[in-house]
């Protein structure tokens, strides 16, 4: 680099003395000879040759002095710039070949700019993207291992029981084989789902859906559960017929559906359970889903619509939850142009959590297919 930046400003210099060396050759001495004549300066021509010439030298003479402290000077300025940008540079290209690698780099603000500075807050920026997804990355393998490990012992444990004589066939036996390959089959569907919508490649049947008709399916689909376990199941209709809203039914049911069973998983029996639905403004209407259980702790809060999230009071798995859920109903209300959010007052008061869509006044017409992506 000092090499690249000395040869410019040579280059530079050159051009520059040579246009001095030029004017002053064609137009100094004339000017000269004029001002001698103004002046009343006559005597022999040889004289005046001579004051000339000497005019001249003195010129190139000058001309010459200035091109070595020009170049001195350049040579120094060159390696003051270059030490000031080399050394920031190198630290760049160093801790990008860290990262290559794997580990944990950052880099400090050069201050020798606002353009370098940028520069060193993108690099930064890009590496803590890369490390959060090589965590994301370390724990979604994690988890996966973690939920194929049960199903897969359990399938393993009978079978080998099964060919030892030991755990006879009966219905007991059937019945624990059918839940682990089902769970099996949940999770591989729920993985598929959950990449399908974060990589936007949803395929959406939209139709005109009144808002009472979707919050009261999942009200109606839900019911029974809820009252096995005892937990009061209530609906608050705020919607009218007029609130309509463009959606998919069966993918906005499986979101509701999704919601209701996190629900029910964290509330216990004797507790109650809230489906409303109702206007926000004019442009949207919200469904939330809103109980009296466990709640979810402030820390975690933030966390609960990561796959695969572990939380004590958040999504939990050995309740009966694959643990991308919500994951996949989050990213379903966000192909639909909407949001899911929750919200809680901390563990032991509750939980609720809001999707907000777009409504449709007096919105009328047949489903259409699409894909969102």
């Amino acid at each position: 680099m000092v090499t690249r930046l000395l040869i410019t400003q040579t280059l530079v210099l050159v051009v520059g003395l040579g246009t001095a060396w030029a004017v002053a050759t064609l137009v100094g001495p004339p000017l000269f000879h004029q001002h001698l004549q103004q002046g009343g300066h006559s005597g022999p021509p040889t004289e005046l040759k001579h004051v000339e010439d000497a005019f001249a030298s003195a010129s190139l003479i000058a001309l010459g002095v200035a091109l070595a402290i020009a170049l001195v000077t350049a040579f120094v300025v060159s390696l003051y710039l270059t030490s000031r940008i080399q050394r920031p540079l190198a630290e760049l290209a160093g801790a990008s070949d860290a990262v290559a690698r794997g580990q944990h780099v950052r880099v400090a603000a050069p201050r020798i700019g606002s353009e370098f500075d940028r520069v060193a807050t993108a690099f930064n920026e890009m590496a803590d993207r890369l490390d959060h997804v090589e965590v994301t990355r370390r724990r979604l393998l994690s988890d996966l291992a973690h939920e194929l490990r049960t199903p897969v012992a359990t399938l393993d444990g009978y079978l080998e029981g099964l060919e030892d004589g030991v755990v006879a066939w009966d219905e007991e036996t059937a019945r624990v084989l059918r839940e682990q390959t089902g769970r099996l089959v949940r999770l591989v569907e729920d993985v598929g789902d959950v990449s399908r919508a974060e990589e936007g490649q949803l395929q959406l049947d939209l139709e005109d859906v009144p808002v009472p008709v979707l919050a009261e399916s999942a009200v109606t689909s839900a019911r029974e559960s809820f009252s096995r376990k005892g937990v009061d199941l209530r609906l608050e209709l705020g919607s009218g017929p007029r609130d309509v809203v463009r959606v998919d039914r069966q993918r906005i049911a499986q979101v509701l559906s999704n919601l209701l069973g996190n629900a029910l998983r964290h509330t216990p029996a004797g507790g109650r359970v809230t489906v409303a639905a109702g206007r926000e403004g004019e442009d949207h209407v919200v469904i939330s889903v809103t109980d009296t259980g466990e709640g979810i702790d402030p820390h975690q809060l933030g966390h609960v619509f990561e796959r695969f999230y572990r939380g004590d009071t958040a999504r939990d798995r050995d309740h009966g939850g694959s643990g991308i859920g919500l994951t996949i109903s989050q990213a379903i209300v966000a192909a639909h142009g909407g949001s899911l959010t929750a919200a809680s007052d901390g563990v032991g008061r509750g939980a609720r959590f809001e999707v907000k869509l777009p409504v449709r006044e007096d919105a009328t017409g047949a489903g259409s297919a699409m894909t969102v992506g």
